[in-house]
C-alpha cells in the first residue's frame, strides 16, 4: 500500500515535485520564523521597549535555535528515514520510526524546559543578557515564558517534517501557519493593548506554538500512509540510531549555528564596549540589538534556502530508495540553481533597501547611530548571500542522499572552524567592522569545500548507483 500511494516520487516531473513539496516547506519555515521577527517587529516598536527590548529578543533567539536543532535531529532524520523507508516498501519500519520519534521528542523538551528554567542566569549571560540592565531585566522575562512553551515548540516543529514524509505536505504548512497567524494577532494586543511588554511577546508566541502542536497532533491519529499503531510508541532501540543519524546533521547545524551565535554576540559586546559610539552606557545595546536585527533577515533568506532543500528530502530519499539515481542528480542540480537565485534575490534587497528594513525594527525612533551601523551592518555581514544558500541546500541535499558524514563535515566547518574562529580573530585587527566581515569571509571559505562535495555527488549519481550513496549511512 505504501509502494502504490508514495510510487509518484519515482515517477512524476522533477519541476512538479520540487513545487508540491518545497513550496509548503519553505512556507512553513518562513512562518516559524515569523514567530521570533514578529517578536521583535512589535517589540522594537513599543516606545517602553525599543532597542532594550530588540537586544533582549537578540539573547534569546539563539537558545530558541537549541530547542530547533533537537526537534530537528529527530523530526528530518524520522522524515528521510520514512521516505527511504518507504521506496523500499519497508511499512514497519516507517510507522515504529514515527512513534519512536514522537516518544523522543516529549522526553527532551521536557528535559530541555528543566534545564532552562533551573540555569537561566548563566545561560543568558553566555549570549549577552548582561551588556546591561535594562536588556537583562528583559531578557530574564522574555526568556521564562519562552522556555515554558519549549515543550510544544518542540514537537510542532520535530512533527512538520514527519508529516511531510507522509505526503501532506500542505497541512504541515498550515499547522505552521495556523500557529503564526495566532501570534500576530495576539502580540500587537498583548504588547500595546495590555502593555504586557516582553511577557506578551512570548506568551502570543507561546499560544501559537501550542496551537500548531494540537494540529500535529490531530494529524498523527489521522495520518495517511504511515499506520501508527500501539506499538510505535514502543522504544525501539536497535532503530533509533538508524534514523537518528539521517537528522545529525541537522542537528549539528542548529547547535553550531547557536555556538557562532554566542562568540558573534560576545565578540559583539567586548568590541562594542571599545567603540567610541558604543562604549557609552546609552548606547552599548545598539550593536547587538542591529545584529539581531540583520539575523533575523538572514534568517528569513535562510529559510527559504533550507526549505526549498528539506522539501526534496522524501523526493530524494525515495528515489534513492528506489534506486532511480538520474532523477536524484536531475533534482539536485534545479536545488543548486534555485538557492542561488533566491540568494542573489536577498543581495539586491539587503544592497538596495538597508534603511527601510531597519525602519520595520523601530530605528525611527532611535538615534542617529541605530540607523547607520544597521544599514553598514546589513551590507557587509550579507554581502555573499548567494554562497550562504548555496552552502546550506547543499548540506541538506547531501543529508537527504543518506550521506550523513559529508553533510555534516562541511556544516560542522561553516559553523564552529570558520564561524567561531573568524568572529573572534578578525576584530582583533579591525574592531568592529572584523566581526561583520567574518560572516561572508565563513561563507566564501564554506563554499570552497562544498564545491568538492557537489562534485563528488554529481560523480556518484552518475555513475556509482544508490549502493555507494548508502555506504556512509
Amino acid at each position: 500500500m505504501e509502494q502504490s500511494a508514495q510510487g509518484f516520487l519515482a515517477h512524476e516531473k522533477i519541476g512538479r515535485l520540487m513545487r508540491r513539496y518545497s513550496v509548503p516547506c519553505v512556507i512553513s519555515l518562513l512562518v516559524g520564523a515569523l514567530y521570533n521577527i514578529v517578536d521583535q517587529i512589535f517589540i522594537a516598536n513599543a516606545s517602553y521597549l525599543g532597542s532594550y527590548g530588540n537586544a533582549a529578543n537578540t539573547v534569546v533567539f539563539p537558545l530558541t535555535v537549541v530547542a530547533l536543532g533537537i526537534a530537528v535531529f529527530i523530526g528530518d532524520g524520522c522524515c528521510a528515514f520514512v521516505s527511504i523507508a518507504l521506496g523500499k516498501n519497508a511499512g514497519e519500519d516507517a510507522h515504529k520510526s514515527v512513534g519512536n520519534a514522537v516518544v523522543l521528542c516529549v522526553i527532551s523538551s521536557f528535559i530541555l524546559t528543566a534545564i532552562y528554567l533551573l540555569f537561566s542566569e548563566p545561560i543568558l549571560a553566555l549570549f549577552g543578557g548582561t551588556v546591561n540592565e535594562e536588556t537583562h531585566v528583559f531578557a530574564k522575562e522574555y526568556f521564562f515564558y519562552i522556555a515554558l512553551g519549549v515543550p510544544f515548540y518542540m514537537f510542532g516543529q520535530a512533527m512538520n517534517p514527519v508529516i511531510r514524509s507522509d505526503g501532506s505536505p500542505r497541512f504541515a504548512m498550515m499547522a505552521t501557519v495556523s500557529g503564526a497567524i495566532a501570534n500576530v494577532i495576539l502580540d500587537p494586543i498583548f504588547i500595546y493593548g495590555f502593555r504586557w511588554g516582553m511577557m506578551g511577546a512570548a506568551v502570543a508566541t507561546v499560544i501559537g506554538q501550542v496551537l500548531t502542536a494540537a494540529l500535529s497532533i490531530w494529524y498523527l491519529q489521522h495520518m495517511k500512509v504511515v499506520a501508527l499503531q500501539k506499538s510505535s510508541f514502543r522504544l525501539d532501540w536497535p532503530l533509533i540510531p538508524k534514523f537518528l543519524v539521517l537528522g545529525l546533521t541537522s542537528f549539528l547545524a542548529q547547535l553550531s549555528l547557536v555556538i557562532s551565535m554566542a562568540a558573534v554576540q560576545n565578540m559583539c559586546m567586548k568590541y562594542g564596549a571599545k567603540d567610541p559610539i558604543f562604549g557609552q552606557p546609552e548606547y552599548a545595546q545598539i550593536p547587538l540589538a542591529v545584529l539581531g536585527i540583520v539575523m533575523k533577515f538572514f534568517q528569513i533568506a535562510i529559510s527559504i534556502a533550507i526549505g526549498m532543500a528539506a522539501g526534496c528530502i522524501p523526493i530524494a530519499g525515495y528515489n534513492i530508495g528506489a534506486r532511480k539515481t538520474d532523477r536524484a542528480k536531475a533534482l539536485f542540480s534545479r536545488l543548486l540553481l534555485a538557492e542561488f537565485i533566491v540568494g542573489a534575490v536577498a543581495l539586491v534587497i539587503v544592497e538596495a533597501f538597508p534603511l527601510q528594513i531597519a525602519m520595520l525594527f523601530g530605528a525611527s525612533n532611535e538615534s542617529a547611530y541605530y540607523a547607520d551601523f544597521t544599514v553598514k551592518c546589513f551590507r557587509t555581514y550579507l554581502c555573499l548571500m548567494p554562497l550562504a544558500t548555496l552552502n546550506k541546500g547543499t548540506f541538506i541535499y547531501l543529508q537527504a542522499l543518506g550521506k550523513a558524514f559529508a553533510s555534516t563535515a562541511v556544516s560542522m566547518t561553516r559553523e564552529i572552524i570558520f564561524g567561531v574562529s573568524l568572529p573572534i580573530i578578525l576584530p582583533v585587527f579591525f574592531g568592529l567592522d572584523g566581526l561583520l566581515w567574518s560572516f561572508p569571509a565563513a561563507d566564501l571559505l564554506t563554499f570552497i569545500i562544498a564545491v568538492f562535495f557537489i562534485r563528488q555527488t554529481y560523480r556518484e549519481l552518475s555513475s556509482a548507483g544508490a549502493d555507494s550513496l548508502k555506504g556512509e549511512n
